[in-house]
């Protein structure tokens, strides 16, 4: 028997800098291309229904549909979990969601992240599982990039 596909990855940071600081880090393709993607700027057309493209070096070009923006509070994108360059649709992706809250204390964020929609994507059971179990390995490490970069001084 196939042990049940997780269907979502949920991580949590405390970020010293302001939602607004923190979601121009998202979402400005300068600072997004360093903490996600290959370094270069991304290509994003911050709209709900905007393409986001990340160059992913050895992963390669992954396009992304923006769903949700709500200045400073959520991010949201599909992307493909298929082969590079597959645009996203409602068998091959899943959905990622940043949410942005003041913390208690003065100027700290916390974001919180959730990938879901593993358990449906349009893969085998075992290649799912394999991409959730890559997807949350990866995730902790870009987060501490994001924040790092969050926590810099402004540019």
């Amino acid at each position: 028997m196939i042990p049940e596909i997780p269907d979502a990855i949920e991580r949590s940071v405390l970020i010293n800098a302001s939602p607004e600081r923190v979601w121009t880090v998202l979402t400005e393709p300068a600072f997004l291309g360093r903490w996600f993607g290959s370094g270069g700027p991304v290509k994003i057309d911050l709209r709900p229904g905007g393409l986001l493209v990340f160059e992913h070096g050895v992963h390669g070009v992954i396009p992304a549909r923006i769903e949700t923006v709500e200045p400073p509070r959520v991010l949201a994108w599909r992307w493909s979990q298929g082969a590079a360059g597959e645009e996203p649709d409602d068998s091959n992706a899943t959905r990622v969601e940043f949410t942005l809250a003041r913390d208690d204390a003065a100027d700290r964020t916390r974001l919180t992240m959730v990938e879901s929609g593993f358990s449906r994507l349009g893969l085998p059971d075992d290649e799912a599982a394999d991409r959730h179990r890559a997807n949350s390995g990866n995730w902790p490490a870009k987060l501490d990039q994001l924040r790092t970069e969050c926590e810099q001084a402004a540019a």
